[in-house]
């Protein structure tokens, strides 16, 4: 009995923990969800895979070609199944030589098997000839989203690499200060120098913290928005790697190369939109072509006063035959249509020359923004090594009475500016990168 009650108490336990349990396994992500390394490489392709947007591309095109696949079954035979039963109250009557005459039964039906083949149809003929290029249109709009996901999930990177370089620095600047408030004190206290280095020293180190601080709370949105971008779970984990030195020899860019607007996807994008409007205007021209359709139909008659008779006796009743529809006159609908779909397609041709020009604009506003930020970061490389060769310099010499510590506090301010616009510009420089490689259509995925 007591074996039996244990039992009954876990069972009773576990029921209630299930509910727990199944709830904890949906709000913790799976590991596999979860990247282990998270270079830009792998962030970018973990992006291509769960990014809403690029699932919705993928979902797109299922949807379109089972569009496609629906309007090509026109062209196969169309049979039906129909099935009729009619009971008559009150009889046809008409009258024969002057007697009232009653027609029919008061039970009919009829088992038809009906069949139907567009020979010549215009919206299947449609279909056939421009499955092709939908299908690439849907492949084309994925393509796209899957290259705005690539660049901005990069942009993000890189900027949530600059904050963290920033708070790198940050926390190198804190050590260094506390030692020279340290020392500031120590010289206070042995009065070697008065209290005003020792103030210095607290409030270079007090807005140091601040901005560390500030930097710090930056980075985790700038995180969490990095992680949208990706489609990375909320409550998941996300440690970037990166190497500085890879990163810097990876900001050479050729800014010789000409555009080419065929290589874009917005251009490929435009482009098979232009063929698909053709395909419309040869569309409304082929109104003007008669329709043929073949079709026939298998019956079966039931006719009969009583009900429970109804199906003893059958009469079959079938034929074979074709329509063909001719349109004569619709009221000028058909060429006002072909005139709309012709404006259309030069409407198009308008948007393709905008965008050559749009593209060309993007082109020249991102070269020029690579060069500058290319110039600062060259500058600044060098200013960082210059700021520390003079930082340390003048620390030596304050150490020794030389200089003030004024002079001590402005070397080392401008040695955290210097490196924190270095990595600024490193970020800078990649980001406008990205942005030359976009508009030359040389990131495809």
């Amino acid at each position: 009995m007591l074996r039996r009650n244990r039992m009954l108490y876990r069972l009773t336990i576990l029921v209630l923990l299930l509910p727990m349990l199944a709830q904890a396994q949906e709000t913790n992500p799976q590991p596999d969800s979860l990247l282990q390394d998270a270079t830009l490489e792998n962030v970018v392709q973990y992006a291509l895979k769960h990014q809403p947007l690029v699932q919705q591309a993928l979902i797109d095109e299922q949807i379109t070609e089972k569009t496609i696949q629906g309007k090509l079954a026109d062209w196969y035979p169309q049979i039906n199944f129909v099935y009729n039963y009619q009971r008559t109250f009150d009889r046809q009557t008409s009258i024969i030589g002057g007697t009232p005459v009653k027609f029919g039964v008061f039970n009919t039906s009829a088992l038809q098997l009906n069949g139907t083949l567009n020979l010549f149809n215009r919206d299947v003929l449609l279909a056939a000839s421009t499955s092709s290029r939908v299908r690439q249109q849907a492949r084309q709009n994925t393509q796209s989203t899957k290259i705005d996901v690539a660049v901005n999930v990069t942009k993000a990177f890189y900027d949530v690499l600059a904050t963290s370089q920033q708070i790198k620095v940050g926390q190198e600047d804190v050590v260094r200060l506390q030692r020279s408030l340290k020392d500031a004190y120590s010289q206070y206290t042995a009065g070697v120098a008065d209290k005003t280095d020792y103030k210095r020293a607290t409030i270079a180190l007090s807005n140091t913290q601040a901005t560390l601080k500030t930097n710090q709370e930056l980075l985790k949105y700038k995180t969490e928005y990095l992680k949208t971008l990706m489609g990375y779970p909320v409550s998941g984990a996300l440690d970037i790697l990166y190497d500085t030195m890879q990163m810097e020899n990876e900001i050479v860019l050729d800014t010789l190369q000409s555009l080419e607007y065929s290589q874009h996807i917005d251009y490929k994008v435009l482009n098979t939109q232009r063929q698909l409007q053709k395909a419309n205007v040869k569309y409304s021209y082929w109104s003007f072509i008669p329709t043929l359709t073949a079709n026939g139909s298998y019956i079966y008659n039931y006719n009969n006063n009583n009900f429970p008779e109804l199906y003893n006796v059958k009469y079959p009743y079938s034929f074979v035959g074709a329509t063909f529809t001719f349109p004569l006159f619709q009221g000028g609908k058909r060429t006002a249509n072909i005139r709309q779909q012709q404006w259309s397609l030069k409407r198009i041709d308008w948007d393709i020359t905008n965008l050559k020009s749009t593209l060309n604009t993007q082109y020249q506003q991102a070269v020029a923004s690579y060069k500058g930020n290319l110039a600062t970061y060259l500058a600044l490389k060098e200013n960082v090594a210059l700021a520390k060769e003079v930082y340390d310099v003048i620390n030596l010499q304050y150490r020794t009475g030389v200089k003030t510590y004024l002079e001590v506090i402005t070397a080392e301010a401008d040695l955290r500016t210097a490196r924190i616009n270095y990595f600024n510009a490193l970020y800078f420089v990649l980001a406008s990168k990205i942005d030359v490689q976009r508009a030359l259509g040389q990131i495809n995925y």
